[in-house]
């Protein structure tokens, strides 16, 4: 029964966190599209709830081309408009053109399918980090790891990417396993 699993106490407080606790968040990500939308949503998050960007995730789909870098970064002064009148999403200016010029970074940096994620792998020698963490207190806002990958997106031009953010997307795109020791997903992960 799904009810008797121990899970890290966050992913437990709406249905939709524990979906995104028990399949997603964690799980070593190698699309480079995925980490691509991942990256922004992480970004577009800054100063908001996760559970806010989960549940707007469709609406980020529809609204970036299902998060198509070559797409995104063509968008100009009108998808801009489209795109802070789209209640399907957050409607910060900073924000969407961030995403955008995330695309052309992105575009910079990427030249042909898995350069994206040979690059953000590179970080942690292609394998995940296991955090080993007891409790929610133990698990930092940043590290020296996060700091240096975000550095280097900066440098290739990306933004909100601020360290936080990074160890945030680093967490969720499995680069980092962050779930607690006594979680399922730990054990899951960990074997995998």
């Amino acid at each position: 029964m799904a009810d008797a699993l121990q899970r890290c106490a966050w992913g437990t407080s709406d249905p939709l966190y524990l979906a995104y606790h028990d399949a997603e968040w964690g799980v070593p990500l190698h699309d480079d599209r995925r980490l691509f939308e991942l990256l922004n949503l992480e970004g577009a998050q800054a100063g908001l709830a996760w559970i806010t960007i989960l549940r707007k995730r469709e609406g980020y789909r529809r609204a970036f081309d299902d998060w198509d870098p070559v797409r995104v970064a063509g968008y100009g002064d009108d998808d801009i408009a489209r795109l802070l009148a789209d209640q399907g999403i957050v409607r910060n200016r900073a924000k969407v053109r961030a995403a955008i010029g995330n695309a052309r970074a992105y575009l910079q940096l990427a030249d042909a399918p898995g350069d994206f994620d040979r690059y953000l792998w590179s970080f942690v020698d292609g394998a995940p980090i296991d955090g080993r963490r007891r409790s929610l207190a133990e698990i930092p806002a940043e590290t020296d790891l996060s700091r240096a990958l975000s550095r280097d997106l900066r440098r290739h031009g990306f933004s909100f990417v601020g360290p936080t953010i990074i160890y945030a997307f680093m967490q969720s795109a499995g680069l980092v396993n962050d779930h607690l020791v006594n979680c399922f997903r730990h054990r899951e992960l960990s074997r995998a």
